[in-house]
Protein backbone atom coordinates (compact mmCIF):
# COMPACT_ATOMS: atom_id res chain seq x y z
CA UNK A 1 0.00 0.00 0.00
CA UNK A 2 1.52 3.31 -0.86
CA UNK A 3 2.51 5.33 2.23
CA UNK A 4 -0.03 8.30 1.17
CA UNK A 5 -2.56 6.37 0.99
CA UNK A 6 -2.08 4.25 3.93
CA UNK A 7 -1.31 7.94 5.97
CA UNK A 8 -4.88 9.07 4.36
CA UNK A 9 -6.68 6.39 5.81
CA UNK A 10 -5.03 6.15 9.00
CA UNK A 11 -5.85 10.13 9.11
CA UNK A 12 -9.58 9.18 8.25
CA UNK A 13 -9.90 6.58 10.75
CA UNK A 14 -8.22 8.69 13.45
CA UNK A 15 -10.84 11.82 12.32
CA UNK A 16 -13.71 9.15 12.99
CA UNK A 17 -12.67 7.36 16.15
CA UNK A 18 -12.12 10.86 17.55
CA UNK A 19 -15.82 11.79 16.57
CA UNK A 20 -17.17 8.50 17.85
CA UNK A 21 -15.35 9.29 21.47
CA UNK A 22 -15.06 12.37 21.80
CA UNK A 23 -17.33 12.03 24.82
CA UNK A 24 -15.16 9.60 26.49
CA UNK A 25 -11.74 11.34 25.65
CA UNK A 26 -13.37 14.34 27.53
CA UNK A 27 -13.30 11.41 30.70
CA UNK A 28 -10.10 10.33 31.26
CA UNK A 29 -11.26 7.49 34.02
CA UNK A 30 -13.71 5.95 31.96
CA UNK A 31 -13.38 2.80 30.23
CA UNK A 32 -14.09 4.74 26.52
CA UNK A 33 -11.21 6.96 27.50
CA UNK A 34 -8.37 3.44 27.20
CA UNK A 35 -10.74 1.75 24.79
CA UNK A 36 -9.90 4.85 21.74
CA UNK A 37 -6.56 3.51 22.23
CA UNK A 38 -7.20 -0.03 21.30
CA UNK A 39 -9.02 1.10 18.60
CA UNK A 40 -6.39 3.31 17.28
CA UNK A 41 -4.09 0.48 17.40
CA UNK A 42 -6.01 -2.06 15.84
CA UNK A 43 -6.30 0.55 12.75
CA UNK A 44 -2.37 0.59 12.75
CA UNK A 45 -2.90 -3.17 12.31
CA UNK A 46 -5.03 -3.14 9.98
CA UNK A 47 -3.36 -0.89 7.73
CA UNK A 48 -0.04 -2.01 8.37
CA UNK A 49 -0.94 -5.46 7.43
CA UNK A 50 -3.68 -5.00 4.81
CA UNK A 51 -1.11 -5.26 1.92
CA UNK A 52 -0.22 -9.03 2.77
CA UNK A 53 -3.82 -9.42 4.37
CA UNK A 54 -4.86 -12.44 1.73
CA UNK A 55 -0.67 -14.04 1.08
CA UNK A 56 0.12 -17.35 1.86
CA UNK A 57 -3.53 -18.08 2.76
CA UNK A 58 -2.41 -21.86 4.48
CA UNK A 59 0.56 -21.14 6.25
CA UNK A 60 0.08 -21.53 9.72
CA UNK A 61 0.24 -17.57 11.23
CA UNK A 62 -2.72 -17.33 8.52
CA UNK A 63 -4.98 -20.08 9.83
CA UNK A 64 -4.79 -18.58 13.37
CA UNK A 65 -5.07 -15.60 11.89
CA UNK A 66 -8.43 -16.62 10.58
CA UNK A 67 -9.67 -18.45 13.75
CA UNK A 68 -8.83 -15.21 15.69
CA UNK A 69 -10.77 -13.19 13.13
CA UNK A 70 -13.74 -15.63 13.14
CA UNK A 71 -14.13 -15.58 17.17
CA UNK A 72 -13.76 -11.64 17.00
CA UNK A 73 -16.57 -11.78 14.83
CA UNK A 74 -18.86 -14.04 16.78
CA UNK A 75 -18.14 -12.45 19.91
CA UNK A 76 -18.97 -8.92 18.51
CA UNK A 77 -22.38 -10.14 17.09
CA UNK A 78 -22.98 -12.72 20.55
CA UNK A 79 -21.97 -9.78 22.99
CA UNK A 80 -24.19 -6.79 21.71
CA UNK A 81 -27.30 -9.12 21.08
CA UNK A 82 -26.98 -9.77 25.05
CA UNK A 83 -26.51 -6.71 25.83
CA UNK A 84 -29.65 -5.35 23.62
CA UNK A 85 -31.99 -8.14 25.07
CA UNK A 86 -30.73 -8.88 28.65
CA UNK A 87 -29.18 -5.77 29.69
CA UNK A 88 -32.23 -3.32 28.92
CA UNK A 89 -30.18 -0.72 27.69
CA UNK A 90 -31.38 3.29 27.96
CA UNK A 91 -30.51 6.60 26.66
CA UNK A 92 -27.09 7.71 29.43
CA UNK A 93 -27.95 10.87 31.30
CA UNK A 94 -26.80 14.28 29.67
CA UNK A 95 -22.68 14.20 29.44
CA UNK A 96 -22.43 10.80 30.31
CA UNK A 97 -19.51 9.03 27.96
CA UNK A 98 -21.18 6.03 27.74
CA UNK A 99 -22.91 4.79 24.82
CA UNK A 100 -27.00 3.64 24.78
CA UNK A 101 -26.23 -0.30 24.19
CA UNK A 102 -23.20 0.17 27.64
CA UNK A 103 -25.96 1.82 29.84
CA UNK A 104 -27.60 -1.52 30.94
CA UNK A 105 -30.23 -1.56 33.94
CA UNK A 106 -29.34 -5.52 34.27
CA UNK A 107 -26.14 -7.11 34.67
CA UNK A 108 -26.07 -9.31 31.91
CA UNK A 109 -24.35 -12.89 32.97
CA UNK A 110 -25.78 -15.32 30.23
CA UNK A 111 -24.24 -16.40 27.05
CA UNK A 112 -20.47 -15.98 26.38
CA UNK A 113 -21.05 -13.42 29.72
CA UNK A 114 -21.45 -16.60 31.78
CA UNK A 115 -18.00 -17.82 31.48
CA UNK A 116 -16.16 -14.04 30.35
CA UNK A 117 -17.19 -10.61 31.40
CA UNK A 118 -16.03 -8.59 28.61
CA UNK A 119 -16.82 -10.30 25.30
CA UNK A 120 -16.50 -7.34 23.60
CA UNK A 121 -13.50 -6.38 24.44
CA UNK A 122 -12.34 -10.16 24.21
CA UNK A 123 -13.67 -9.33 20.38
CA UNK A 124 -11.02 -6.50 19.94
CA UNK A 125 -8.57 -8.46 21.67
CA UNK A 126 -8.86 -11.47 19.34
CA UNK A 127 -9.38 -8.70 16.43
CA UNK A 128 -6.14 -7.36 16.98
CA UNK A 129 -4.05 -10.36 17.22
CA UNK A 130 -5.69 -11.68 14.32
CA UNK A 131 -4.92 -8.67 12.13
CA UNK A 132 -1.12 -9.05 13.56
CA UNK A 133 -0.73 -12.58 12.53
CA UNK A 134 -1.83 -11.78 8.82
CA UNK A 135 1.50 -10.44 8.76
CA UNK A 136 4.00 -10.49 12.05
CA UNK A 137 6.13 -8.45 12.28
CA UNK A 138 7.95 -6.21 15.24
CA UNK A 139 5.95 -3.56 14.45
CA UNK A 140 2.40 -5.45 14.48
CA UNK A 141 3.35 -7.51 17.35
CA UNK A 142 3.98 -4.11 19.36
CA UNK A 143 0.69 -2.64 18.07
CA UNK A 144 -1.35 -5.67 19.14
CA UNK A 145 0.77 -5.52 22.57
CA UNK A 146 -0.54 -1.63 22.74
CA UNK A 147 -4.25 -2.97 21.74
CA UNK A 148 -4.05 -5.63 24.49
CA UNK A 149 -2.77 -3.36 27.36
CA UNK A 150 -5.85 -0.81 26.00
CA UNK A 151 -8.15 -3.24 26.68
CA UNK A 152 -7.13 -4.53 29.70
CA UNK A 153 -6.85 -0.58 31.24
CA UNK A 154 -10.55 -0.88 29.21
CA UNK A 155 -11.94 -3.59 31.48
CA UNK A 156 -10.46 -2.73 34.79
CA UNK A 157 -12.13 0.96 34.06
CA UNK A 158 -15.15 -0.69 33.27
CA UNK A 159 -15.35 -2.72 36.18
CA UNK A 160 -14.83 -0.05 38.54
CA UNK A 161 -18.10 1.87 36.92
CA UNK A 162 -19.85 -1.55 36.85
CA UNK A 163 -19.14 -2.10 40.83
CA UNK A 164 -20.59 1.22 41.15
CA UNK A 165 -23.18 0.52 39.34
CA UNK A 166 -24.25 -2.90 40.41
CA UNK A 167 -22.78 -3.02 43.64
CA UNK A 168 -21.76 -6.56 45.22
CA UNK A 169 -23.64 -8.58 42.28
CA UNK A 170 -20.88 -7.58 39.82
CA UNK A 171 -17.86 -8.68 42.60
CA UNK A 172 -19.56 -12.19 43.46
CA UNK A 173 -19.70 -11.99 38.98
CA UNK A 174 -15.99 -11.22 38.98
CA UNK A 175 -15.15 -14.14 41.58
CA UNK A 176 -17.33 -16.67 39.42
CA UNK A 177 -16.23 -15.20 35.36
CA UNK A 178 -12.76 -14.30 33.66
CA UNK A 179 -11.74 -11.15 32.24
CA UNK A 180 -11.62 -12.55 28.76
CA UNK A 181 -10.61 -15.81 27.79
CA UNK A 182 -12.87 -18.65 29.22
CA UNK A 183 -10.78 -20.77 31.92
CA UNK A 184 -7.72 -19.04 31.58
CA UNK A 185 -7.72 -15.02 31.91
Amino acid sequence: MPTALAFSLLLAGTVFLIAVSWRSLRHPSSHGFFRFFAFEAILCIVIVNAPLWFDRPFAPLQLLSWVLLTASLFLAVHSFHLLRHRGRPSAPGPGSPLFPIENTASLVTTGAYRFIRHPAYASLLYLAWGAAFKSLSPLSAALAVVASASLLATAKAEEAENISRFGPAYRDYMARSRLFIPFVL
